[in-house]
Order: structure tokens, then sequence, then C-alpha cells
């Protein structure tokens, strides 16, 4: 197929960074998109889990409206009615103990907030992460991510960052010592292969870090606001950490960050730390309409329900290229025996889009509001192509 209009118009201008599909996607409502040619998609992409309310929420779309006639920018060094409206919230939801947060645009900038913050209340210079960890791709992030293919052109990267076994609770106590200042986990390895944490290795780093006067991060980017089934994966566990990144669903889709914070944290003071868009009116506005619509729908049982439903169906297919399915609330992996590439173009001819998680892993990230029948139409449509014998050979 010859390419649009549009997408030689972006051929042309765009940085080239991005892997692009053979798609335009010009439209969305709840858990489905159009592209230019008028065919509808099931979207388990989920703007790569931005869009937990789905596509052209009218509540969200609202707030946003009403805003920006109102007040679009406002720097934190003035008050505003809508950044205290939406911090309080906001904190409402979070873990027992953390009271105070910091506003940002983006789960990389959260994550990068949270190492500089981890740093400057502990003193020290090392950060524990995890192999096949993802934390973005700013350069404080990207040194805690694992993948080679993501830091190898960058290097040489923030120093002090080292990497330890997920799920290996010897070799993070053995990483952890008196220069220490976090550890930095993902309650579910989305990126790095819908990896879910045991609730004994998050207790377990929890303890490690208060013996050895360190601090725990957790990042909530792609978990939280309840795709996992709760409020934010962590819960799960029982564990409180003492900073949580958190982005992608926080705004209904307009770009958002934030970390939440214990009084376990020292030292922020004015002027360690700052962003111009952080907590802007606009998207503070997003938010509260964004987290008021998950609490009206119940995002997390929704979650919980559905995804424990898509799991099973998932599961039940028993096609030969299919090594497991694992996930958490509507955070789904289908590991295969093989690359998972032809598999994600195929699905999308037979309209339905995914996402991959590493080489060879399917991965889901549907809206809370997709149905049980779009549910069973995306089963149907990845049954299909698992068990069609050319791919199998790809």
């Amino acid at each position: 197929m010859s390419p649009s209009a549009i997408q030689l118009i972006e051929q042309q201008h765009t940085a080239g960074v991005y892997p692009k599909r053979d798609l335009v996607i010009v439209r969305g409502k709840d858990a489905v998109l159009w592209d230019d040619q008028g065919r509808a998609y099931v979207d388990c992409v989920g703007g790569q889990g931005v869009s937990i309310l789905g596509h052209a929420n009218e509540a969200v779309a609202r707030a946003l409206a009403e805003q920006a006639l109102t007040l679009v920018s406002c720097p934190e060094i003035f008050y505003n009615d809508r950044r205290a409206a939406f911090e309080a919230l906001l904190v409402s939801l979070l873990p027992s103990g953390m009271q105070r947060v910091y506003l940002c645009n983006s789960g990389a900038e959260a994550v990068e907030a949270a190492i500089k913050f981890a740093r400057l209340s502990t003193g020290r210079p090392n950060i524990v992460a995890a192999v096949r960890a993802f934390h973005g791709r700013t350069m404080g992030a990207l040194s805690a991510t694992y993948e080679p293919k993501y830091r190898d052109p960058f290097k040489p990267l923030v120093p002090g960052f080292v990497h330890v076994p997920f799920n290996n609770i010897a070799a993070l106590e053995q990483a952890v010592d008196d220069q220490t200042a976090a550890v930095l986990l993902e309650p579910v390895q989305g990126e790095g292969g819908v990896h879910p944490a045991t609730a004994a290795y998050l207790q377990a780093a929890r303890s490690i870090t208060e013996a050895r006067g360190a601090l725990l991060i957790v990042d909530e980017v792609q978990t939280g606001f309840g795709r996992t089934g709760r409020w934010f994966a962590v819960e799960h566990s029982g564990v409180v950490p003492d900073l949580m990144a958190m982005g992608k669903a926080i705004a209904g889709g307009v770009p958002m960050g934030a970390v939440g914070i214990r009084d376990t944290v020292r030292n922020l003071a004015p002027g360690v730390h700052g962003s111009t868009f952080g907590g802007n009116p606009l998207a503070c506005a997003a938010g509260i309409a964004a987290i008021q619509e998950m609490q009206r729908l119940d995002v997390p049982r929704l979650a919980a329900e559905k995804g424990a439903y898509f799991r099973e169906r998932l599961a039940a297919i028993h096609a030969p290229v299919v090594r497991e399915v694992r996930g958490l609330g509507l955070l789904i992996g289908v590991e295969l025996r093989t690359k998972v590439a032809p598999y994600l173009r195929a699905l999308q001819a037979e309209g339905v889009l995914a996402l991959p998680a590493g080489l060879n892993v399917l991965r889901f990230l549907p809206p809370a509001v997709i149905t049980y029948e779009q549910i069973d139409f995306v089963v149907e449509k990845v049954a299909q192509v698992l068990h069609t014998a050319v791919l199998e050979q790809a």
C-alpha cells in the first residue's frame, strides 16, 4: 500500500526516532480507534498505558475546555486553585503516609525527580535497579533502565547505577549498602516482559532499605491509577514506598507526571528542583476530572474483573506458540516461543492493536472501559493469528 499524504508529511518532517506502524489514527472513543479510512480497531495499546478511561472522555474534555478559557499557565512560584484541588485529590489516593507530591510533565520526569530527591535526602550516590527494568529515556531514568539497546548509544550514562535480578531477594540484599541512596523497582515490569513482582520481594525491598538507611522508590508510571486492580500496584503487597513515580493515566491523556513523597524524604527546599509546566492549571483540571471519573467508574474493580476474564480467555487458547500468559489486572502479557512482530501486524490487520514487551511478548493495555464483547473479539483474533502456521514459522 502506498503511503498516504499524512504519512508522507510525517516521514518528511519527523525526527525519525519512532518505529512507525503503517496506520494513521484520527479518532477514538472509549476502547475503539479509527484510522483515516474509517476502519475501527479495538485498542489494546491504550496510549502505552495512558488511556485507562478510554478515548474522548467527556468529563475530561469539558474540564480541559473550561480551564483553557480560564487559565492555562501558572508556574509554581504562585499558588493556584486547580493545583491545590488536584494535589489534595491525588494525595487522598496515595498509600498511607504520602502527604506531599511533586508535579511534573511525564513519567520519566517523575523518575528523574525521585532519583534526585533520594540522593538529596540521603547524601548517598548509588541507585539499585532491576534487570529488565524500564524507567524512561531521560539520562537518569535511562541509567536505571536495563535494556542495552536503549542504553548503549548514550554512554557514558549517569554513574552510580547497578542492576540486580528481579524477584531475587538475596541479590537485592547483597547490593544495598551504606552508599545506596535508593532501590528503584517496578511492581510489574511492563516493557521488560510483563513480570509482576512478588509480594515477598517488595516487602523484602522495604525491609532492606529501612535497615540500611536507603529509600525505596516505586515506579508506578504504567501500573498506577487502577490498572492492576488496585489504585497502585504496590498496594497488592501492602508496602508503602518513600517515593512513588506516576504518569501516563494520571490526567486522562494530558501529559502529566507526579512523585508521591513520604516524610522519610529529607532536604526538599525551595530551589532544589522545578519545572516550568509542572502543575499547570490545564493539566491539573484534567487530572481532577480524570481521577473523579476513575472513582465514579471504580476503575480498580473494572481492571481486576476484566483483567481476570481477559487472562482466563487468553490462557484457554492453548496454541503451541504460547509459552505463558501472565499479568495483573489490565496489564497482560502473552509470552511466545518466537518473535512477536509478525503477530502484532496480523492482529492489526484483524482490527486489534496491541504492543510488544521485548522481542517475544504480546502486551495488552486496554482501557478499563473495554467491554466484555470487545475482549471476546480480541481473544478470538489472538487465537486466530496464534494458530496460523505461517506466522509460527516466521
